[in-house]
């Protein structure tokens, strides 16, 4: 049995910067990723995977905690977001392999901490996808409604503790997702980057409809829960900026990773951080702050109440039911390649890291994936499941933070595509925002998270510290 030295210098063994996209390479013994996606694609991955969550679904259960300040709720979240992908951007340049910030914390914490990071982003995409999945299914509710003046039965279409008991709208979607993905990764992202051009015509529509009621007395009084409910409100909606996070995942199939991966982070948080204040100015500005309580699919009635017509609320409920399904494929596309980063790392069984010799994709990996998502969004509320994932999102933002102060100081001499400007101000200023937003989440949200942490430990000193491949001899000529 190994010693209490042995085992806690084991716990902090490390992966050699330098050598994991060789790494990757030689232990994807069940196949390997094409580099098929260019920096176009990895953009659209990115918004693909951030509008729609927050704006869709998490604006209008934010608002009724926040009244119209909900505005700096969403900038609040874009600076802790815009600081994290500058961290995202630095890391991401240095080691362009799939993993996220899984591979960083391996590299640069070790690897009990980059077990760990890997659990808080497995929850933070299987939540956040299921999050999205519900809010499809009122959206699509929503549509029915208009067109045909049927609505599906609340139990079947509404979250778990509002009104709804299996939301199977959601597990649909889910199935469809999980059918695209595994017929590989080359038309998964040709059909996003159709889906999110869809979503930013129906945005602009909504911005463009909704100006024309805004009423300046809407905005009075400004902040009528106090900074507490700007605080809750941007924990709320963090979970929508996970986009990020999924841009480093296909590191593996990224072309020229050190050059596209920075440009792709940056620019998907430039343009969805816009949007996203566009839209919430239009929608607090065009009715009472109070008037958000207990409405689904809320952009779209919003629309129908400014115009007195069903046209517009018809269009934006199409936008947003196949901008959802964009946002639920980058988020499933996200886990699968966390999973499979971990499998090779020999943490996680190997059916996690099989891929199919003929899509190129991990197909058993997402018939998991997409099980255990459809099973948390038929039967979990809704609040539940949005305020995890952003519990999971700021843990793991934080550690990329971390991440790129300890490679500066441990590994001055790597070369580096991007570097964060203002170091050491931006990462330690990461940091804060993410500790910040932690906190004002919800305690039921911090027990839910402690217990799948503790989950997580019991699998890695039961299976995963024993099978990792640092804990096995290394043959001659091998990258680590």
């Amino acid at each position: 049995m190994a010693s209490a030295a042995t085992l806690g210098l084991s716990l902090f063994r490390r992966k050699p910067v330098r050598s994991m996209a060789e790494h990757a390479a030689a232990n994807a013994v069940h196949g390997t990723l094409s580099r098929s996606i260019g920096l176009f694609p990895l953009v659209m991955l990115g918004i693909g995977a951030t509008v729609g969550s927050g704006i869709f679904v998490a604006l209008t259960a934010a608002v009724p905690v926040s009244g119209p300040s909900v505005i700096l709720s969403f900038v609040i979240a874009g600076i802790t977001a815009g600081l994290t992908a500058l961290c995202y951007a630095e890391l991401s340049s240095t080691m362009p392999v799939s993993g996220s910030a899984y591979s960083y914390a391996y590299a640069t914490l070790g690897e009990f901490s980059a077990f760990v990071v890997g659990a808080c982003l497995l929850l933070e995409y299987a939540v956040s996808a299921s999050a999205i999945a519900v809010g499809w299914g009122q959206y699509l509710n929503e549509l029915f409604g208009d067109v045909t003046g049927w609505r599906m039965p609340d139990a079947i279409s509404q979250p778990p503790g509002e009104g709804g008991v299996v939301n199977l709208p959601a597990v649909a979607l889910i199935a469809i997702c999980a059918t695209l993905l595994i017929r590989g990764t080359r038309e998964s992202t040709t059909v996003n980057a159709i889906l999110v051009a869809v979503k930013l015509g129906v945005l602009a529509l909504f911005v463009v409809i909704a100006l024309t009621a805004f009423r300046s007395e809407n905005l009075i009084p400004f902040m009528p829960l106090g900074w507490s409910g700007i605080g809750t409100a941007s924990a709320m909606i963090f979970f929508s900026y996970i986009g990020l996070d999924t841009i480093s995942t296909a590191g593996d199939e990224a072309k020229d990773p050190a050059r596209t991966l920075p440009l792709a982070i940056v620019i998907s948080l430039l343009v969805v951080t816009a949007i996203y204040l566009l839209v919430a100015i239009a929608a607090v500005g065009a009715q009472p702050w109070t008037a958000f309580s207990d409405q689904n699919a809320g952009l779209a009635v919003i629309l129908r109440n400014v115009t007195g017509a069903t046209w517009p609320s018809i269009l934006f409920s199409i936008g947003a039911i196949v901008s959802i399904f964009s946002v639920t494929l980058a988020a499933m596309f996200g886990q699968t390649r966390i999973l499979m980063a971990m499998s090779r790392d020999g943490l996680l069984p190997t059916v996690f890291g099989k891929v199919d010799p003929a899509t190129q994709s991990p197909r058993y990996n997402t018939y998991i994936v997409a099980t255990f998502i459809a099973v948390l969004a038929a039967v979990v509320p809704l609040d539940v499941l949005v305020n995890l994932t952003s519990m999971g999102t700021l843990t793991a933002f934080a550690v990329v933070s971390l991440g790129v102060m300890i490679l500066r100081r441990t590994r001055p001499d790597l070369e580096r595509g991007f570097k964060v400007p203002l170091y050491p101000f931006v990462p330690v200023a990461s940091v804060a925002f993410c500790l910040y937003l932690i906190i004002e989440l919800p305690r039921l949200t911090h027990l839910l998270f402690l217990a799948w942490v503790t989950g997580a430990l019991l699998l890695y000193f039961s299976y995963s510290f024993r099978n990792s491949v640092l804990a096995k001899p290394q043959p001659a000529g091998s990258p680590l």
